[in-house]
């Protein structure tokens, strides 16, 4: 018997041989007098055994088998190791039909000795600024450079988006390094599927502004300002507001997924084994809109703020890189390695002098625009100088050059005496 039934039985003593009555006997036992004179005759009838509970010794109805119990176990501590509790929860139900809730995972868990691998720091006080009211609105930008393949492949970088209205993110691809190019892809994902958001909060990465320790140049100082950078430029054609941020803190958002990202996605990889690039970003294109469908919320206010291209609009034009050239006056534009020649136009026979624009796309291919207009290019013959610089070396050439710088002076040789035992000799 438990401290309270042994209470209780010594009450119910003292009733029965008259040192207490029933009310003074329901005050002390916290209970009503018409449950003391219940408990009294199932006592007098069955002895100290009616004070046990009658579900005593009985398993419940709902108690898991064990058989479930170690299923769990097993999968938590070989093929989903590492998955932090809830995210255990979600794949038993999706991949093992284990429907379970994520408090009974975990007390399943800490009974075998395993805890979640995700560790939470104590909780501290903070004050959180309101979401923006709309989908589109406002959308962090960030890359996460990580071991996401765990030593089975490269080390890769992680470069995606979130909505900050809505929590979803509306893509994310693996880089091998946080780079301009990849911030393209992304937003020319986004455009293609949701449209152009009105601004994007970054950090200061000199992918998104010139650093300030940079020496500006002739051209920037007489107009008063920075040139921007290949993304910034994007942003300045598709009418995106840049808004820098100066502290993880204020990006918080996007860093605590990458804190979720970190966890799930790297099990997910390694659930799927993959080894490269391309099969991470797999993994992940399977695995966004697991995710959103799970962690999205709804807006404040109704509709889309993400705007829609303007007619006419050629990606190929807008998602590349571009540099401003001088034409030469044979009409060649150097570009790099490359000699382009401009063919005549209707417009203007000669752009000799000219300023033009050169977008390098990201297939490899080059195009020249003038005022808005592409123009017909070629490849230049190559220059006199490139041609002496690649033209055959005659045989014995090399032999000879070497022969004589290997040349070495005879032990009597002038130079190896020192000058005062020339002098003395002569």
């Amino acid at each position: 018997m438990n401290a309270k039934e042994q209470k209780r039985l010594m009450v119910l003593n003292k009733v029965g041989e008259g040192w207490m009555g029933a009310g003074e006997a329901a005050g002390v036992l916290g209970l009503s007098i018409r449950q003391v004179r219940r408990l009294l005759a199932r006592y007098r009838e069955e002895g100290a055994a009616a004070l046990a509970h009658g579900n005593r010794g009985i398993s419940p109805h709902n108690k898991l088998a064990d058989g479930v119990r170690a299923r769990v176990a097993e999968l938590a501590g070989f093929k989903y190791a590492s998955f932090n509790t809830q995210h255990l929860t979600e794949m038993m139900a999706q991949r093992e039909g284990l429907s379970l809730s994520r408090s009974t995972v975990r007390r399943i868990l800490l009974q075998s000795g395993m805890s979640s691998s995700r560790k939470r720091r104590a909780p501290r006080h903070r004050s959180r600024r309101e979401r923006y009211p709309q989908q589109g609105m406002l959308l962090q930008m960030d890359g996460s450079d990580h071991d996401w393949l765990q030593g089975r492949g490269p080390r890769l970088t992680l470069i995606g988006a979130i909505d900050d209205a809505t929590g979803e993110v509306p893509y994310a691809l693996f880089r091998l390094e946080e780079d301009a190019q990849g911030y393209f892809l992304l937003l020319e994902h986004m455009v293609a599927t949701h449209g152009i958001p009105l601004a994007i909060y970054r950090d200061r990465h000199s992918i998104f502004e010139t650093p300030p320790r940079q020496k500006e140049s002739l051209d920037e100082q007489l107009v008063g300002k920075r040139e921007p950078t290949q993304f910034g430029r994007l942003l300045e054609e598709l009418g995106i507001t840049s808004i820098p941020s100066y502290s993880p803190q204020a990006r918080g958002r996007i860093e605590r997924l990458w804190g979720t990202f970190q966890g799930r996605v790297v099990s997910e990889l390694r659930l799927a084994g993959a080894q490269s690039i391309t099969e991470a970003n797999q993994v992940m294109a399977d695995f966004l809109p697991r995710y959103n469908s799970r962690f999205v919320v709804p807006a404040s206010q109704p509709g889309s703020a993400y705007r829609p291209p303007a007619p006419g609009f050629i990606p190929q034009e807008v998602f590349c890189f571009k540099y401003q050239r001088t034409v030469g006056t044979d009409n060649v534009v150097r570009f790099k390695s490359r000699r382009l020649q401009i063919q005549p136009g209707i417009a203007r026979p000669s752009y000799a002098r000219a300023k033009v624009t050169v977008h390098e796309r990201f297939d490899g291919t080059l195009a020249v625009y003038y005022q808005g207009q592409r123009l017909a290019i070629t490849e230049a013959p190559p220059d006199s100088g490139l041609l002496r610089s690649n033209k055959q070396i005659p045989d014995g050439l090399v032999t000879r050059i070497l022969r004589s710088h290997g040349h070495k002076p005879r032990p009597d040789h002038p130079w190896r005496r020192s000058y005062r035992a020339y002098f003395d000799k002569g």
